[in-house]
């Protein structure tokens, strides 16, 4: 499976290069991530629990970083193995690219490949689990930089307690007339 696209981050590309490296903030955007451990340089050691259509496994795994020209782009290599359910191994080229507003444009290039059950599943139920997991990933990546977003009004709110419509009992109050 091969994916490419972009994603536009309200924050520096300083910032943004940080948290590439930060093990907390790649634990956060990883879905399904239970475990990571390590360094940059040695590399991050993970446990990933996913199911992809029917197979659910437990994938333990390795993530190194390659090709890195600091502050500008990387590439993020994988591999985990399920057990029974096979093994899925990939890798993303990114690259950062400053916004004239102070933000930074991500983009990113995935391939990824499966093999044992997992691969029986068919390539489009597996391209699709791909697909879903990188924009996963990089939703989540987006959101711990920017924060969350502003939760939206709420109408009820402004409701003072003394006028909130009355709750309605339960049946059991009903019956029992309580």
């Amino acid at each position: 499976m091969q994916m490419n696209d972009t994603c536009k981050i309200a924050a520096s590309p300083q910032q943004v290069w940080n948290a590439l490296f930060d093990a907390d903030v790649l634990k956060a955007c990883v879905p399904g991530c239970q475990e990571l451990s390590g360094t940059p340089d040695q590399g991050y050691e993970a446990v990933v629990v996913q199911k992809v259509g029917p197979v659910k496994a437990t994938f333990k795994g390795m993530v190194t970083m390659a090709d890195v020209v600091t502050g500008e782009s990387c590439t993020l290599i994988g591999e985990g193995k399920g057990g029974v359910a096979g093994f899925a191994k990939g890798q993303a080229q990114l690259r950062l690219e400053p916004t004239d507003d102070g933000g930074t444009i991500l983009h990113y290039g995935v391939d990824a490949s499966v093999g044992g059950k997992l691969a029986q599943l068919g390539s489009r139920v597996v391209d699709g689990f791909a697909r879903r997991m990188a924009t996963e990933f990089f939703t989540r990546f987006q959101a711990q930089l920017e924060g969350p977003e502003d939760p939206a009004p709420d109408d009820d709110a402004e409701t003072p307690p003394e006028e909130a419509p009355e709750k309605p009992k339960s049946w059991t109050s009903r019956i029992l007339g309580r």
